[in-house]
């Protein structure tokens, strides 16, 4: 009995570390906040409910069934990071380029005569905010790459799946609370902190969306060089 509770919370700490960093929840809370400007408390409340929601959903697909999609569709995990990065550097541009009148009151947002139903909540806090600018190709990436864990010997084989649900459960939940708190910070800030803050939120957005797709031309570059060479 003790080694199995070992061996789950053992399996528990290595997703959940695994994860938090590049999740991170407290540092993409600003970006979740810039996304939303537009929105008044009680949407922003369930857009940080339905990213949790599909934030974990996501995560565990990626982790039981992701290898096998990708390998149906003949995808690498290379060109995830191309595709993932070019969309999260469009996000962060059109941030960048958006009006700077971000910081609005609880009456200024009331005030719109329209106002997003629940389906537009929905397929918002899907896309962009779930995927990818929380879930981006990274995570997706570690998902996948724990979930080859999955198929390990003996006690492993059933304490990592159990363990791997665990965990993302929390980290979901921890996605929530950041995102669902961020609107105090925008109060915080005023007008001018505001525009700066979201500013700076966007251009770190764009850099991310580079890197990740610099991570997948490299390899892919990479590859194609070591083919040439051979020839």
């Amino acid at each position: 009995m003790l080694q199995t509770l070992t061996l789950f919370f053992g399996n528990m700490l290595l997703v959940f570390g695994a994860l938090m960093p590049i999740l991170n929840p407290p540092g993409h809370a600003p970006i979740f906040l810039s996304m939303t400007a537009n929105y008044n408390s009680q949407e922003r409340t369930i857009l940080a409910r339905r990213v949790g929601i599909y934030s974990f959903v996501l995560l565990l697909v990626s982790m039981f069934i992701g290898s096998y999609v990708l390998e149906f569709f003949g995808v690498s995990l290379p060109i995830v990071r191309v595709g993932g990065g070019l969309l999260v550097a469009t996000a962060g541009w059109r941030l960048m380029s958006a009006s700077d009148n971000v910081h609005k009151t609880e009456e200024m947002v009331e005030m719109n005569q329209h106002r997003p139903s629940n389906e537009e909540l929905r397929q918002r806090a899907f896309y962009p905010l779930t995927f990818p600018i929380t879930v981006g190709p990274g995570a997706i990436t570690v998902a996948i790459a724990l979930g080859a864990g999955f198929n390990g010997p003996g006690l492993q084989k059933f304490s990592m799946p159990l363990a791997s649900l665990t965990a993302v459960a929390i980290t979901s939940y921890s996605l929530y609370l950041c995102y669902r708190h961020a609107e105090r910070l925008l109060k915080l800030l005023g007008n001018t902190g505001s525009i700066i803050f979201l500013r700076l939120s966007a251009f770190i957005l764009l850099c991310i969306g580079i890197q990740i797709f610099w991570d997948g031309f490299s390899v892919l570059f990479g590859e194609l060089l070591a083919q040439y060479l051979k020839h």
